[in-house]
């Protein structure tokens, strides 16, 4: 684990971070009046936490040397599957947060964009500069 978290420390912070943002007690704003702009926030969250893991595998695997599904599933998969259990976690274990199928549905999105975008626009980038 500490070779994971001294290789890859951006991950990390993000990765808590994302997670410090789920939790915590959001204060009360003005941008609270705009309608849903918390699901620009989830889209963005997921958006930059499944980027990230998107950059970190290209970047590791660049001699393609492991299966491209595994970006898929680490990028993607596991993203969307942690956002369920934030969700589920939010609705359960807190008194202050409830879970949300358009909080998941932004959650996914973001993941989405960010594995379209590192499929189609960062992988073929990375390979040419090889």
């Amino acid at each position: 684990m500490l070779y994971y978290i001294k290789k890859y420390p951006v991950s990390l912070l993000i990765i808590l971070t994302v997670i410090y943002l789920s939790f915590f007690k959001p204060p009360t704003t003005d941008l609270s009046n705009i309608p849903n702009i918390d699901k620009i926030v989830h889209v963005c969250m997921y958006l930059g936490m499944s980027g990230m893991l998107w950059l970190e595998f290209l970047r590791a695997h660049q001699k393609g040397d492991s299966p491209l599904w595994h970006a898929w599933v680490g990028a993607f998969v596991c993203p969307v599957l942690f956002s369920g259990m934030v969700e589920l976690l939010q609705e359960y274990c807190t008194t202050y947060r409830g879970g949300d199928w358009l909080d998941f549905a932004a959650n996914t999105t973001g993941a989405l964009i960010a594995s379209l975008i590192g499929y189609f626009i960062l992988r073929p980038r990375m390979a040419k500069k090889q």
